[in-house]
């Protein structure tokens, strides 16, 4: 069996009109994925409020990831985080000159 290698840094359009999301990797109760942004926010009095656990990690760029309590995260590359299930969060600002690359772990609780 060959195998295949890929690289996250790679094939990443140089347009990017709305937060980039790819599967990487999906099983039964787990998903990888790549996430890529380039300014994008979640939408004004929006939140993501998810069924499964989810542990991110920022590999290049920044961010802000607000949760609906008023706690304000700002993540820089090498930072993680588990947002558990139903923890209502955001992300607040990602820079607009400069794209932001995510790693997540989608899980069960």
């Amino acid at each position: 069996m060959k195998t295949q290698t890929n690289n996250i840094f790679e094939d990443i359009p140089d347009i990017i009109p709305e937060e980039l999301f790819e599967c990487l990797l999906k099983r039964k109760n787990l998903k990888i994925e790549r996430i890529v942004s380039f300014g994008q926010v979640t939408p004004v009095g929006e939140w993501y409020d998810q069924t499964w656990d989810e542990w991110v990690i920022v590999l290049e760029g920044e961010a802000i990831l607000c949760y609906e309590d008023g706690c304000e995260l700002n993540l820089k590359a090498g930072d993680y985080l588990h947002i558990p299930a139903h923890r209502r969060h955001r992300i607040e600002w990602t820079p607009p000159e400069s794209k932001t690359i995510w790693l997540a772990v989608h899980f069960e609780p």
